[in-house]
């Protein structure tokens, strides 16, 4: 099944959510949430994907790598290559229930399974939605990365120990969350989480726990002294607050600040794997793409994502080739042309 094909049938079956645009930059969609759109003004959606497209890369084929490997590790973890599927969910809130959630949450995680990688999974205040991530890691062994909302703490332990016995490989909180109206429409309130709140949090698993939604250095070392174990740099699509920088923009000081002590994702404005190679070369250790995931998904279920995965995969190997980047590890600053 060719990319082009995926997306021909996807835009069909998300008509009128998602128009698909040739240029996936928030502009069309701007305000549309719920739906795929960015929040308010949509320019935190605007600003990752503007952010992403002023990175440049140096060409660069003068050098004796001919066949890099795309291979990484996460917590332990073998990975065929440095990119994962960001925590895309809510059918019947964001996609009108076109899709079971079940149906939609597998396809994410056995696709990439399948491809050699891990799928996050979500949460949301219809319980059927952290469920379909449990079932679908039982599917796969374990092979994802539950992420729980910014909820009560004896709440995100509970999911905690959901995770635990699914065997996921590390479980997370999405902090970017915290003031989502959906959620305590539903009866079920988030909100910011104090140092002693997620310290209490990180000492009740042995998983690794990831917080995602940091966007400034302050957060990162937070995270840190908490005892978490990574980081994902995500204003969350730019679906929570209006006018937050693009990730892209704030993720080299973040990455630097806590370089060595936790291990750095990031998301934002992800379209293909030269993007990939640019956040690997602005500090991050692994990459998360969002919304092509949702095309994916609706237009060839898990083979469409592991046609999607084998596709970044490919453009990250041919831009390594020509920037001379042997390995995910060897990328940095020496890869980008600085303006």
């Amino acid at each position: 099944m060719s990319w082009p094909k995926i997306k021909e049938q996807a835009r069909e079956k998300l008509r009128g959510i998602c128009r698909l645009c040739p240029n996936c930059d928030g502009r069309s969609c701007a305000g549309e949430v719920t739906g795929i759109g960015g929040v308010g003004t949509g320019s935190s959606f605007i600003n990752n994907y503007e952010a992403l497209r002023k990175i440049h890369l140096n060409l660069d084929a003068l050098h004796s790598v001919t066949d890099p490997s795309l291979k990484t590790r996460l917590f332990g973890h073998s990975l065929a290559f440095p990119i994962l599927g960001a925590a895309v969910a809510g059918c019947k809130i964001n996609f009108q229930g076109r899709m079971n959630e079940d149906e939609f949450c597998l396809a994410q995680v056995q696709g990439a399974h399948e491809a050699g990688t891990v799928a996050l999974t979500g949460d949301a205040g219809h319980a059927e939605v952290f469920a379909a991530g449990i079932k679908a890691a039982k599917a796969v062994g374990g092979a994802s990365i539950p992420i729980i909302k910014p909820r009560e703490v004896a709440d995100i332990v509970a999911r905690i120990r959901e995770a635990e016995e699914a065997g996921a490989i590390a479980v997370g909180i999405d902090i970017d969350a915290a003031g989502l109206v959906n959620m305590r429409l539903l009866g079920q309130p988030v909100g910011p989480l104090s140092l002693a709140e997620l310290k209490s949090v990180c000492r009740s698993t042995e998983l690794p726990v990831i917080i995602k939604g940091v966007m400034t250095p302050k957060a990162a070392l937070l995270a840190y002294e908490a005892g978490a174990r990574a980081v994902v740099v995500s204003n969350h699509g730019g679906r929570a607050l209006d006018h937050t920088p693009g990730t892209a923009t704030v993720l080299p000081e973040i990455a630097q600040a806590v370089r060595g002590r936790l291990a750095v994702m990031a998301d934002g404005g992800v379209r293909s794997g030269v993007d990939v190679l640019k956040f690997l070369s602005l500090g991050a250790d692994v990459v998360l793409v969002g919304r092509p995931l949702v095309w994916a998904v609706f237009g060839g279920g898990v083979e469409g994502v592991k046609t999607l995965y084998t596709k970044l995969a490919e453009e990250l190997k041919t831009a390594m080739i020509l920037t001379g980047c042997p390995n995910p590890s060897q990328a940095g600053k020496h890869l980008l042309a600085i303006s």
